[in-house]
Parts: C-alpha cells; structure tokens; sequence
C-alpha cells in the first residue's frame, strides 16, 4: 500500500471540515463515503487543495440497491495528475432525494448528471439543463 495514499487519507481526514462516514483504501484507490449534502463542499476542497490537487473529474455514477432503504449510491471518480493517485466519492440517498450539482466546479458533470438522470431518475439541485440525454421522454 502506497504510503502517499495512506498520508492523503490522513490529511483528508483532519483537513476536511465535513463529516465522512468512512474512509478506507481499496486497490490502491483511496474511498470517501460522505454525505449527499457534503458534496459540492467536499469536492471543492479536493480540487482546490494543496493536499489533494484532483483537477480532473473522470466520471459519475450511480448504483441501484432496490431493497436499500437508501436505494442509490451517487459515485464520484476524480484523478489527481500532480500525485497520481484517485479517489471515489460516495454518497447514499434515497429515491426521491436531490443531489446537488457540481457543474459549477467541473463543467464536464453537466453531461455525466443528466445521463444518472435519465437513467435512474436522480435529479441534480440547480443543474443548468436537467433534461433526457439517452432515452426519450416515454420511456
């Protein structure tokens, strides 16, 4: 296990003013399970940070566990070029919860949120054009 990716847990951990629920390394990836209301400030700070630098937004997903009292599970995948490393972001919500966008800090998460809208059903807080990008409007 990479000792950087241990110290970026560390300092995530004591820098991040939000609460994260866990946090734990995988394949030398590092996890963060937050909270769906902590996202655009956790996902600010691990792009502006000097600890952090993950510049690049690689994708966002959802997972669909129907017999979960929170069914979804909004992931969020980010790379950091400068440190070479990655970390995903979770969050679990319920069917009718919003997540908030985070559009204004990574432009690229405007076409990543509509597909998770158009094939799940979750809808994205104050996104600038929350409409179908797969299916159409029956399905």
């Amino acid at each position: 296990m990479s000792q950087a990716l241990n110290d970026l847990e560390k300092g995530i951990n004591s820098s991040l003013t939000t609460t994260v629920i866990k946090s734990e390394i995988i394949f030398n990836q590092l996890y963060i399970d937050i909270n769906v209301q902590d996202v655009i400030s956790t996902i600010l700070f691990l792009k502006t940070s000097e600890k952090c630098k993950f510049k690049q937004l690689i994708d966002i997903t959802a997972v669909d566990y129907p017999n979960r009292e929170k069914r979804f599970k909004i992931v969020y995948l980010l790379l950091s070029h400068e440190k070479n490393l990655r970390i995903i972001i979770r969050a679990n919500i319920n069917e009718k919860e919003t997540v908030p966008t985070i559009t204004k800090i990574f432009p690229s998460a405007n076409w990543m949120e509509r597909e998770i809208f158009d094939m799940y059903g979750i809808l994205f807080k104050d996104h600038p054009d929350l409409r179908r990008i797969l299916t159409d409007y029956g399905f």
